[in-house]
């Protein structure tokens, strides 16, 4: 009898960009010449396989056979962070099949997993061996097995910790790293039936040590189940209702991670490395797959590391234009950390060939001055970081209207706390944001688009979207260049973009005096190739109809909330309550209209106005940024 074993190698990866920039004159006497290089080596564990010996054995009926070929992995780190190597049953590339097949005698002859050394059943199991090349070999430190994989144990069929580094410092000053070698047995019963079995195990590191490896998750039948995906992630979403062939509009995470971005939702865990995975914006509209209405679907979020600061950030050249059919890991999306409240948004080169935030402001107060380079409570401008004006703290603190904290909040922290705008003359007109993050909705499992959502991030007035430091200026038919994005970003600019009487539309980006970056954007989403813009003599503003689409079939409602693009239905804060989440997405531009209105980005279900259409000023609408300043 013959068994043939696969070993299959789940390895992380990670690109090392180098940058150059040389400045020199002609170089005479007494010349300076400024020669500056900047190298960025980001955080990285990898893993390969080496030596990998043939898993394959002859053995006779009621026998038992040990050490079974070998294979090496080798694990090398920069940083000290730690990892750890996860196994489970991969065979036929189906996650948590630990057994030995034979395809022709079906699974009633398959060789079970156990310690292989004993008994009357067949079965099959792994044992694995530390072999460092440098680094402590005793101590805390210490690169070890768990959970008894220094004897032959059962292969796993849910990932199983197999070992671990806690921390690798001494790790990041050699090329050696470190090696674990693994061997396998087999016991056959004397009545099991002579063939070929073959099995798998996949092997996974994850970095650092803390993190728990991607894994499949059950979904409910009838149901559309969203999970975070990550075991550092915070937050609970519920179940969708769904059918087979329906159409569905998908939820707004309501999922967090420090350090990540949100890009969207994925039908596979592994999409990091599954070249087959499709990705959807988080409120885009899908029809549902086959097999939903008796299995569910289940749906992952796609997160992204922050590759540092987003202050003053200058990478938006080294990316590529992503759309749909780009992998999410390809050169067109990162993400970056704002210094003045520590959170993570994704970033992506959309179809204009601009980098846009695709998540929605959530930049709050502290009670701090700006000494230390924190947001302020109150007025202020920031070189470091950025302009901010009138933040309010949480619905749970009360304001008066006659100071300059003047946002006042009645009820308890709720996704319904109320709002006292008062009139436009008054503080309140010009500030503040409504807090849109409260503890209550992240762990109440939200599973409709009404209820509060993280990703819907904060609500501003238009005077707090630009940082509006004279308090009451109106700007009136102008952009304004402060904001209350990071430094070296700005709001996208709004307003009509076309010439009176031309319903037909104009390519922007071949007029710089009518040049507006929501309307470029969505001009270039919605393709060359389609007639530019609707417009209704009464309307007032040009705007995409509800049966307008692009080259790719999308409606520009589902183009706009489509992956990567991500606009959300994320609704808006009006006089009394937030308001039509789940059906309107609104957008601050930079642009006034007049002392009242300012331009805005408007989708809805029935049209998109890309930043032609306007309203009040003391709305709480929802903010995107733009790279550049």
């Amino acid at each position: 009898m013959s068994k043939d074993h696969i070993l299959l190698f789940s390895v992380a990866t990670t690109t090392l960009l180098v940058g150059a920039v040389l400045s020199s004159t002609n170089v005479t006497a007494d010349t300076d010449v400024v020669d500056t290089m900047a190298l960025g080596v980001p955080q990285s564990c990898t893993m390969s396989g080496t030596g990998m010996n043939s898993h394959t054995d002859e053995i006779e009926n009621g026998t038992y056979s040990s050490d079974i070929g070998t294979t090496t992995l080798h694990v090398f780190c920069n940083d000290n962070a730690g990892f750890a190597i996860y196994a489970v049953g991969y065979t036929d590339n189906e996650f948590g099949k630990n057994v030995l097949t034979n395809s022709t005698l079906g699974s009633t002859y398959d060789i079970i997993t156990g310690t292989a050394d004993s008994g009357n059943t067949s079965n099959w199991a792994m044992k694995l061996a530390i072999n460092q090349d440098s680094g402590d070999t005793t101590g805390t430190n210490a690169f070890a097995l768990d959970n008894n994989f220094g004897g032959y144990h059962n292969v796993p069929s849910t990932y199983t910790k197999v070992a671990h580094k806690n921390t690798s410092t001494d790790m990041t000053n050699t090329t050696g790293g470190v090696k674990l070698t693994t061997t396998y047995a087999v016991l056959i019963s004397a009545n099991q039936p002579a063939g070929t079995y073959t099995g798998q195990v996949k092997y996974t590191l994850v970095h650092p040590a803390s993190e728990e490896p991607l894994q499949p998750q059950p979904s409910t039948a009838g149901c559309i189940n969203y999970f975070a995906n990550a075991s550092s992630a915070v937050g609970t979403m519920g179940c969708q209702s769904a059918s087979d062939g329906a159409s569905v509009e998908l939820l707004a995470s309501n999922f967090s991670r420090t350090g990540y971005g949100f890009a969207g939702w994925s039908d596979s865990y592994d999409y990091a490395t599954n070249s087959s995975a499709h990705f959807y914006g988080p409120q885009e509209t899908i029809t549902v797959p086959t097999g939903t209405t008796a299995n569910g679907l289940s749906l992952y979020a796609v997160w992204v590391k922050s590759a540092g600061s987003i202050q003053s950030w200058n990478g938006c050249s080294s990316l590529t234009a992503a759309n749909q059919a780009t992998n999410i890991f390809s050169q067109s999306i990162t993400a970056l950390t704002d210094q003045r409240d520590s959170q993570t948004y994704a970033v992506a080169k959309l179809a204009d060939g601009q980098c846009w935030m695709i998540e929605n402001l959530r930049l709050e107060s502290t009670n701090s001055d700006n000494s230390t380079g924190a947001l302020a409570q109150g007025y202020g401008t920031s070189s470091t970081y950025g302009n901010f004006s009138g933040l309010a703290d949480a619905e749970s603190t009360n304001f008066s209207t006659t100071t300059a904290n003047s946002l006042y909040y009645s009820g308890t922290q709720s996704g319904d706390a109320s709002i006292d705008i008062g009139t436009t003359n008054s503080p309140v007109y010009r500030m503040p944001r409504y807090n849109n993050t409260n503890t209550s909705a992240r762990a109440s499992s939200p599973t409709a688009n009404t209820r509060a959502m993280y990703s819907y991030g904060n609500y501003y007035t238009w005077h707090a979207a630009i940082a509006d430091l004279t308090y009451n200026g109106t700007n009136n038919n102008s952009t304004t260049g402060t904001s209350l994005c990071p430094t070296g970003w700005h709001l996208p600019t709004g307003g009509m973009a076309y010439a009176s009487g031309n319903t037909s539309g104009v390519n922007v980006t071949g007029d710089a005096s009518t040049f507006r970056e929501f309307y470029n954007l969505g001009y270039d989403i919605m393709g060359s190739t389609t007639t530019a813009y609707e417009d209704t003599p009464n309307s007032g503003y040009a705007y995409y109809s509800s049966n307008t689409t692009n080259s790719n079939g999308d409606t520009a409602t589902k183009a706009f909330r489509k992956f990567p693009n991500n606009f959300l239905y994320s609704g808006r804060f009006n006089t009394s309550s937030a308001g039509n989440r789940g059906s309107y997405g609104l957008y601050w531009s930079s642009t006034a209209l007049s002392g009242d209105d300012s331009y805005r980005l408007y989708l809805s279900s029935s049209y998109v106005a890309p930043g032609t259409s306007y309203n009040y000023k003391y709305y709480g609408y929802s903010i995107r940024c733009v790279s550049g300043s």
